[in-house]
């Protein structure tokens, strides 16, 4: 369970937004809706334990993440809107760093399917350079299948660049991580079609 609590958060000196309350229950996936600058990206770092909120707290199954960090860590899956790959790297290399940099022992083999299962079977060993922004957005998120025990996965804009075909393979595999048990917290502004509505939360609503 993932549990706010009187959360206020700061861009610089600016008040982005205040006194947020959240629950998700496993199962559960929330969208954050809100104009450009209204702090969704700031509240998702946040709830990554990448930066501190102004006033609040932030508990997973009952306990702070501040103070479970790494415990916290092992059960959260992160993928920002930049894609952070090296461009010299091939799709199957960035994986495989991106994997080992997050302390999951994950075999090449399950890299490889991974990337295929993405769409991405025959760009595995070109530089990512030579990519699209669609492809290299792909890269990332084939991270989403070897997540392993992640329960909390978090996503800031993970449809950009994606094609149809892409966007509802995505939406499908979010659909089976709640319907295991997981819990998604993503920003779109895309209109994705979900198996089930999910939750909606406007940081309109508590910006200062």
């Amino acid at each position: 369970m993932l549990e706010i609590r009187d959360l206020s958060c700061l861009r610089g000196d600016r008040l982005l937004f205040a006194d947020l309350d959240l629950s998700v229950l496993p199962g559960e996936r929330v969208r954050l809706l809100g104009p450009n600058g209204v702090g969704k990206t700031t509240l998702l770092r946040c709830l990554c334990g990448l930066i501190d909120p102004e006033e609040g707290e932030i508990h997973w199954n009952g306990h702070s993440i501040r103070s479970e960090r790494e415990d916290f860590h092992r059960q959260l899956l992160y993928i920002g809107h930049s894609t952070a790959l090296n461009d010299l790297l091939t799709p199957l290399e960035n994986l495989r760093f991106t994997c080992r940099a997050g302390t999951d022992q994950v075999e090449e083999q399950a890299c490889v399917e991974a990337l295929e299962r993405i769409g991405l079977g025959a760009q595995i060993d070109l530089p990512c350079r030579a990519l699209s922004q669609g492809q290299r957005r792909r890269v990332g998120l084939a991270r989403l299948f070897l997540g392993g025990e992640r329960r909390l996965w978090i996503l800031d804009e993970p449809f950009n660049a994606l094609d149809v075909a892409a966007v509802a393979d995505l939406a499908s595999s979010l659909d089976a991580h709640c319907a295991a048990g997981g819990i998604v917290v993503l920003t779109t502004h895309q209109d994705v079609s979900f198996s089930h509505p999910g939750r909606v939360v406007d940081l309109a609503g508590h910006a200062c």
